[in-house]
């Protein structure tokens, strides 16, 4: 039980330090505008409104890598790896859940992405995680 614990918090922990790092990624190829500050929730509408589509695509491509990869840590780690590579994805669908709810300006294909792909994304990064056996030629 301990496994799977260890491996949940370490599959969300990873899952958002890698979209913090793909999102600010996402920020240096496409800076915000200037005099908007993204951290001000009065001008993140503002922004996604300026922003170009490559820009929300960065935000989505975000939301998947780290999916992938902290559902793969998790599920590597836990005992019960489905579970942990889905607490991962649900993490994430919250996230945008909570997007959703608090910056209604977002695009409705941003918000549709972001709720179908993380949990085919951590279904598959389980599969890749289990330990093969090894056997011995016969």
């Amino acid at each position: 039980m301990w496994r799977t614990v260890l491996g949940i918090l370490l599959g969300v922990v990873t899952t958002m330090l890698v979209i913090s790092l793909v999102e600010t990624l996402g920020h240096a190829i496409y800076p915000p505008p200037d005099g908007l500050d993204p951290g001000n929730p009065e001008h993140v509408g503002h922004i996604i409104a300026l922003a170009p589509t490559g820009a929300l695509a960065m935000v989505v491509l975000a939301w998947c890598v780290g999916t992938f990869i902290g559902a793969w840590v998790g599920a590597r780690i836990a005992r019960h790896p489905r579970v942990a590579a889905l607490v991962a994805a649900g993490v994430v669908m919250f996230g945008v859940i909570a997007m959703i709810k608090l910056v209604p300006d977002h695009p409705t294909w941003m918000a549709v992405l972001g709720l179908l792909l993380p949990l085919p994304l951590a279904l598959i990064a389980a599969k890749l995680a289990q330990r093969r056996e090894k056997t011995l030629p016969k």
